[in-house]
C-alpha cells in the first residue's frame, strides 16, 4: 500500500528541495535575503515614482476628471509594474550591492572564504536568484506587461494626451509585392478617406489602377468600401476603363494603421510584435527600427539581471575602509552609468544611425567585459 508522502519515513520536502538544488543553508540565506532586498528596493522605488507621476498629472486628472476607480484601477494598476520592469536592472544591482556590502561589513564574506568555500561558489545562489528574476522578467515583458500597457496608455490618450486626429495628406503606403495605396485625406473618427488610389505594379511597369473619390471602412463586412470608383487596365490591349459606384474590397490595411502610433510597441506581445514587424517590412515601411529595438531588447533585458547581479557581487564583496555606504553609493553610479549607456544605444539604434542588434546587445558585452576584469581583482 502506498502511504501519503508526509508519512513516508524519513520524508522532508525542503530538504528535497534543498538537495535536489544542491543548495545548503548559506545558500538559501544568501538567496532569500538578495530577493527579499530586490522586491523591497523595487517597491520603494517604484511608489516614489508614483507618487511623483501623480503630482505630475494631478492637473490633468482635475480636468477630465476619470475618476478615483479609473485612476487606480484603470491607470496605477498598470503604471505599476511598466515601471518596476523599466527600474529592475538598477534596483537587482542595487540591491546586490547593498546585501553584499553588508555582509562584508559584518566580515561574514572573510568567514564563507576562511572556511573553504570559493569565490565562485559563492556566487551560485546570486545568479540562481538573478536567473529567476531574469525568467520572470523575460515572462513579463513579453506577455504581460504589454496587455497592462494597452489598458495605461489608453487611459494617457483619453485622459492625459489630447485626442488624436491624423493629418496626414497625400499619404502613400506598401500594401504588398508590386501594391501600393495612396490617399489624400483621411479621417481616423469616422473611418473614411477622400481620393484615394490603388496601383499594381511589375518591376516599373503599372499594370493596374484604382481611383476612388471615397474610401469607406464598413465593419460589419471586415472591408473597405470604394465609391465613385475608375478601373484602369494597362495590361490589356488595348487599355481599359471602366466605372462602377460601389465596390468593396479587401487590402492589407486597417484602420488600426491609421491611429496613434504613440507607444505601440510597448503594447504587443512577442508573437504579435514579431507579426507587426513582419507586416511593416513587407509594406517597404522605414520605421521598422523602433519596433526591431524593441525585440532584441526583449532578449537582452533579462541578461542584463544577472551581468549586473554578478558586478554587484564583485564590486561590494571586498570588505571596505569607506563601510557599506561608499560600496552602495558607487553601485549607484555604475548602475546609472549602465542605464545611460542603455538610453543612448537605443535611442541611437531607432534613429537608425546603428544596428538594433548591436545596439541592443552593446551594453551587455560592454558590461559583461567590465564583471570580468573586475573579477579578476576579487580576493578568492
Amino acid at each position: 500500500m502506498l502511504l501519503p508522502f508526509r508519512q513516508v519515513r524519513g520524508f522532508k520536502p525542503k530538504v528535497l528541495v534543498q538537495r535536489f538544488l544542491n543548495f545548503k543553508i548559506l545558500d538559501l540565506y544568501i538567496f532569500k535575503d538578495f530577493l527579499r532586498s530586490f522586491f523591497f528596493i523595487v517597491l520603494m522605488l517604484t511608489l516614489v515614482i508614483c507618487m511623483i507621476d501623480v503630482v505630475e498629472k494631478n492637473d490633468d486628472f482635475i480636468k477630465t476628471k476619470p475618476g478615483l476607480f479609473r485612476i487606480l484601477f484603470h491607470y496605477y494598476a498598470n503604471f505599476f509594474p511598466y515601471i518596476a520592469n523599466i527600474l529592475s536592472p538598477i534596483t537587482v544591482f542595487i540591491a546586490t550591492v547593498f546585501m553584499t556590502s553588508r555582509l562584508a561589513a559584518r566580515t561574514e564574506i572573510i568567514a564563507m572564504l576562511s572556511s573553504g568555500v570559493s569565490f565562485l561558489r559563492l556566487l551560485v545562489p546570486y545568479m540562481a536568484g538573478s536567473a529567476l528574476l531574469a525568467l520572470g522578467i523575460y515572462f513579463l515583458i513579453g506577455y504581460v506587461i504589454p496587455q497592462a500597457n494597452r489598458k495605461r496608455i489608453a487611459f494617457e490618450m483619453v485622459y492625459v494626451k489630447n485626442p488624436f486626429h491624423f493629418d496626414g495628406r497625400n499619404t502613400h503606403i506598401k500594401t504588398g509585392a508590386g501594391q501600393y495605396f495612396y490617399i489624400q485625406t483621411y479621417n481616423n473618427e469616422t473611418h473614411e478617406g477622400f481620393n484615394c488610389t490603388i496601383e499594381e505594379t511589375e518591376g516599373t511597369r503599372l499594370l493596374k489602377k484604382v481611383k476612388a473619390e471615397r474610401f469607406l471602412w464598413v465593419d460589419s463586412l471586415k472591408k473597405w468600401r470604394l465609391e465613385n470608383v475608375r478601373f484602369f487596365d494597362f495590361a490589356a490591349s488595348p487599355n481599359s476603363i471602366r466605372y462602377m459606384n460601389t465596390v468593396d474590397t479587401v487590402l492589407n490595411l486597417r484602420p488600426r494603421d491609421f491611429e496613434s502610433q504613440y507607444m505601440k510597441y510597448e503594447t504587443l506581445t512577442n508573437s504579435e510584435l514579431s507579426s507587426f514587424l513582419t507586416e511593416l517590412k513587407q509594406r517597404g515601411a522605414d520605421n521598422t527600427e523602433t519596433y526591431e529595438v524593441e525585440q532584441y531588447l526583449r532578449i537582452t533585458y533579462p541578461f542584463s539581471i544577472v551581468i549586473l547581479t554578478l558586478i554587484g557581487v564583485i564590486l561590494s564583496a571586498r570588505k571596505s575602509r569607506e563601510g557599506a555606504g561608499f560600496q552602495i553609493a558607487m553601485g549607484f553610479v555604475l548602475a546609472f552609468v549602465y542605464i545611460i549607456f542603455y538610453i543612448t544605444s537605443r535611442t541611437i539604434a531607432q534613429a537608425g544611425s546603428m544596428d538594433p542588434l548591436l545596439a541592443c546587445w552593446l551594453p551587455n558585452i560592454v558590461f559583461s567585459v567590465i564583471g570580468l576584469v573586475l573579477y579578476k581583482s576579487v580576493p578568492r
